[in-house]
């Protein structure tokens, strides 16, 4: 793909947790904004998504795999609850609680159960294949939604296709996760083998295109809601600041794409949204917060935001931005994370330089010698937040060094 088109070499989730990330990813807006900011909290049917815009230009539009914003846990998703995808529809809302690896189910149009066939991956291909190759008169656009890589909740473990982790068993270890606490030495060959797989079923979508002659008439974007950071940083795997939690893939292809482009601009998953209509020729909404990037695979970088901005929930109420050197991230410790969407009064947290310091094992939080970056990161910070649609809040400076 990065061949084919544009990789995003510095993508970041704005929320590094599931079903806020997709919220983001279906309205192109932060959390607090559409108002998923954690998990458990449906998409209200009042926002328009990606599948509305593509539905009002004349497209047939799709979805396949993990929905996990209508909230239903194990059980169908009502047509009200699916953000507007009607011409296509074979999901769940928690796949991990509906489905193990090699077995399970996903519902369709009709809220009836579709059992699964082989390998996760596989299987929510097989489904999502079955409206590539549909018969059709209009355009299509159809969202997959993998699992995977995420860990199968009920295991507390990553799960490979059979005999794939067995290929990764002596993979290099990233920096970032040597030498630090968390599950990735048991983990780590079976990640991998999820990854794998998910790479051959993105070649087999391309395959499939070019069996309906649609390879070069197709825009493809490919990302993820979030990282994994194996509990190195936390008691789970994400919700947090740290690079293996927001840093993400981007790539996308297609007719009107550059090829062969790696955009090194700081970008973040609530521009993509934006990004994927104006690649389309469609207009932006005025309703999306995000802003298309396809200006800049064109070279125009003009006004690009140089900092991604992200909210946390869950862990924590947290705020922070990430800049080519700086990590900057506060929290409200009076707050509850599940309860409170947001703060008036936050408290620095982590500061990076991650010039220096790229996998983030010296906090410089508090230092009097950082104490200028802090105040400078920290005024911008508030900028973001206010752009988002957040009030200004107040900032504690830290007194201690981490």
């Amino acid at each position: 793909m990065a061949r084919r088109g544009v990789r995003f070499a510095n993508a970041f989730t704005c929320q590094p947790v599931c079903a806020p990330a997709r919220g983001c990813l279906q309205t192109g807006r932060y959390a607090t904004a559409h108002g998923v900011y954690r998990n458990g909290i449906p998409l209200a049917a009042s926002e328009q998504t990606l599948a509305h815009w593509f539905k009002a230009a004349g497209y047939d539009v799709g979805y396949t795999g993990k929905w996990h914003l209508a909230q239903t846990g194990d059980g169908p998703i009502p047509p009200e609850r699916r953000g507007g995808y009607v011409d296509h529809w074979v999901a769940a809302d928690l796949l991990e609680f509906t489905s193990h690896p090699y077995e399970g189910r996903m519902f369709d149009a009709d809220m009836q159960p579709i059992e699964l066939r082989g390998y996760r991956v596989d299987a929510t291909t097989d489904l999502a294949l079955d409206f590539v190759r549909r018969p059709r008169d209009n355009p299509f656009y159809l969202f997959i939604s993998y699992l995977e890589p995420h860990h199968q909740n009920d295991w507390n473990r990553f799960a490979a296709p059979d005999g794939y982790a067995e290929r990764y068993a002596n993979a290099p270890i990233p920096e970032d996760l040597r030498e630090r606490p968390g599950d990735w030495p048991s983990q780590w060959p079976d990640y991998l083998g999820c990854c794998a797989s998910i790479d051959e079923n993105v070649g087999r979508i391309f395959a499939a295109l070019d069996e309906i002659g649609q390879a070069e008439n197709t825009i493809v974007f490919y990302t993820s809601d979030h990282g994994c950071h194996f509990r190195t940083r936390n008691a789970e795997y994400k919700r947090s600041c740290h690079e293996a939690s927001i840093h993400i893939p981007a790539l996308v292809c297609g007719p009107g794409v550059a090829r062969n482009r790696v955009v090194d601009e700081i970008v973040s998953l609530v521009d993509f949204p934006a990004t994927l209509l104006d690649a389309a020729g469609l207009p932006v909404p005025s309703s999306v917060q995000g802003r298309s990037a396809k200006r800049l695979w064109e070279g125009d970088n003009n006004g690009w935001p140089e900092e991604a901005f992200f909210q946390i929930s869950e862990a924590e109420v947290g705020r922070g931005i990430r800049t080519r050197r700086w990590k900057y991230s506060v929290y409200a410790p009076e707050k509850d994370p599940r309860l409170d969407a947001s703060a008036d009064v936050y408290q620095e947290r982590y500061l990076y330089n991650l010039d220096a310091d790229p996998h983030e094992r010296i906090n410089l939080v508090g230092r009097p010698d950082h104490a200028e970056i802090a105040a400078r990161l920290r005024a911008r910070l508030i900028a973001r937040m206010v752009e988002a649609g957040e009030p200004a809040p107040e900032i504690v400076p830290s007194k201690y060094p981490a």
